[in-house]
C-alpha cells in the first residue's frame, strides 16, 4: 500500500460498505482491503472472514474520520 494512504477503519463487511458509500458520496474514493477475499481468490483460507480495512489518502483523513466516527456512533447505539 502506498504510504500516502492511511487506514481509517477496520471492521465488518456491512459497516465497511456503509462507510464506503458515504465516503464516495462526499467525494472521497476509499481503498478497501479484504484479506479473506484476496486469500479466497488465490485459493487460501483466511481466519479473518468478513473483516475489511478502509484506507484514504492522507489529505482526506480528517474529513473521512468524521464519517467513520458518525457511523460508528450510530452502529454502537443499535
Amino acid at each position: 500500500m502506498d504510504k500516502d494512504y492511511i487506514k481509517i477503519f477496520s471492521g465488518n463487511f456491512l459497516i465497511s460498505n456503509r462507510i464506503k458509500a458515504e465516503l464516495i458520496e462526499i467525494g472521497i474514493t476509499p481503498v478497501i482491503k479484504d484479506e479473506s477475499e484476496s486469500g479466497r481468490l488465490a485459493g487460501f483460507p483466511s481466519a479473518m472472514q468478513g473483516v475489511q480495512e478502509i484506507y484514504v489518502q492522507s489529505e482526506e483523513v480528517e474529513k473521512a474520520k468524521s464519517v467513520v466516527d458518525r457511523i460508528s456512533a450510530i452502529t454502537d447505539s443499535e
